[in-house]
């Protein structure tokens, strides 16, 4: 019943991310690997797969370990340092109604840090079970490598690999030791002890005409007791693990998400600020009314509408309007003489009818654009948040957009693309 529940959800969270359509196409484009994995995973789970990993340093018989499971040879061993470059899988045996697959690795000592840890990533989205194999006591290496594999989701077993190379006495201690060291992240039953290739002894054979012949016989895989703890972890929990692998997974896929959703989110923002800063700046410097120059806020309301369907949020004009007037005052208590200058102009304006509209036009253009640009960032920021201005309050948070705006820059933005943009409606 656990495993079918937790199947549902990593299938109901992976169709989610793969249906979502609040990305753009560069956001999937940059995502693209991960939602091919997604779809992958997805597969996974409704064909019922498990897949089992190894993973450890070369030359620790990760290979040979594989095929002593499987039964055949599968895995190409070798004694090159490194002979397995790439990864590799093979189905073990039938399991409910999917089957597990023995997965192969390359060694971990060859890579540096960096590539270290993109193998361990990539072992771990695939893998459901991993099997750790170690062929003595860990090395430095060994040790950063399982703790960064490590996940309770995920359950390792920890292999002592050619332990028909100590005798019994010698793996007890190591495995007792093994244990001890690990006993924040592994349990002692997941540290086992196995010999995939037991070293060659030779023997004298009797032959038909009852002479005698030397050869090398090679013992028999000795991973009962691992085959053993594999099988019983498959049988108790296997879709189990492979659903919550894959939600952990899914989990990871959906902060990346989440995240180009922010930086798109902002994108479109910026450039609707923008927009309406500009068409307000415009609508500024030719308005020889003060009565109209107030219609211009008109611009200020549309430009929050806007960015609420941004952040997926319906507002209401009266709503809107509501925001407006509390960012509105608190940037009013702190741009007071800003806005006095931009006053001042539109009355003089208006009483000379628009014959200082040379004079005061640039002026009133750049501070009408920066006021607009100042709330449309409040508003954004305030959308952002779920609709909230967080502890520190609303002037806090548009003190602290001011400070980080350059305000003569902006301001000096906004002349030259009105001056362009007016120069343009006169030819």
């Amino acid at each position: 019943m656990a495993a079918h529940k937790h199947l549902q959800i990593a299938r109901d969270s992976i169709t989610k991310l793969l249906e979502d359509n609040r990305l753009n196409a560069g956001a999937k484009a940059r995502l693209g690997e991960d939602y091919r994995q997604l779809q992958r995973l997805l597969d996974k789970l409704e064909r019922g797969n498990v897949h089992v990993a190894v993973f450890g340093r070369v030359s620790v018989g990760k290979s040979a370990l594989l095929n002593a499971l499987a039964g055949r040879e599968v895995f190409e061993t070798s004694v090159l340092h490194g002979h397995t470059k790439h990864s590799a899988e093979t189905l073990w045996q039938s399991f409910d109604s999917g089957g597990v697959f023995l997965l192969d690795t390359p060694g971990i000592d060859e890579v540096n840090g960096a590539e270290r840890a993109q193998i361990a990533d990539e072992v771990a989205r695939q893998a459901d079970v991993i099997l750790f194999v170690i062929d003595g006591d860990m090395t430095d290496i060994e040790h950063q490598a399982l703790r960064s594999l490590y996940q309770p989701t995920q359950p390792i077993v920890l292999v002592l690999n050619k332990a028909d190379q100590y005798d019994d006495r010698q793996v007890a201690a190591l495995l007792g030791n093994l244990r001890q060291q690990l006993r924040d992240i592994l349990p002692a039953e997941h540290i086992v002890a196995a010999a995939a290739m037991p070293e060659k002894t030779l023997a004298f054979i009797e032959m038909p005409d009852g002479s005698e012949q030397e050869q090398w016989i090679g013992g028999e895989p000795q991973v009962e007791a691992l085959r053993t703890l594999l099988w019983q972890l498959l049988q108790e929990k296997g879709q189990s693990y492979a659903a919550l692998n894959a939600s952990v997974f899914a989990g990871r896929m959906s902060e990346k998400v989440g995240a180009e959703i922010v930086a798109a989110r902002k994108e479109v923002a910026e450039r609707i600020i923008r927009h309406y800063a500009l068409f307000k700046a415009v609508g500024v410097a030719v308005n020889p009314l003060p009565a109209v120059d107030l219609l211009a806020l008109a611009a200020d309301s549309g430009m929050v509408l806007h960015l609420s369907k941004v952040y997926g949020i319906e507002l209401t004009r009266h709503e809107a309007g509501k925001l407006i007037r509390t960012i509105a005052l608190q940037t009013g208590l702190l741009m007071g003489t800003v806005y006095g200058v931009q006053v001042l102009s539109s009355v003089l304006k208006g009483l000379t009818g628009g014959l200082s509209t040379v004079l005061t036009a640039g002026a009133q253009a750049g501070v009408a654009f920066y006021g607009s640009y100042v709330i449309g960032k409040a508003a954004q920021q305030y959308f952002a948040q779920g609709e909230s201005w967080g502890s520190s309050g609303a002037k806090a948070v548009i003190e602290q957009i001011m400070a980080d705006l350059d305000k003569e820059a902006l301001i000096d933005e906004a002349k030259s693309s009105v001056k362009q943009i007016l120069g343009k409606g006169k030819q």
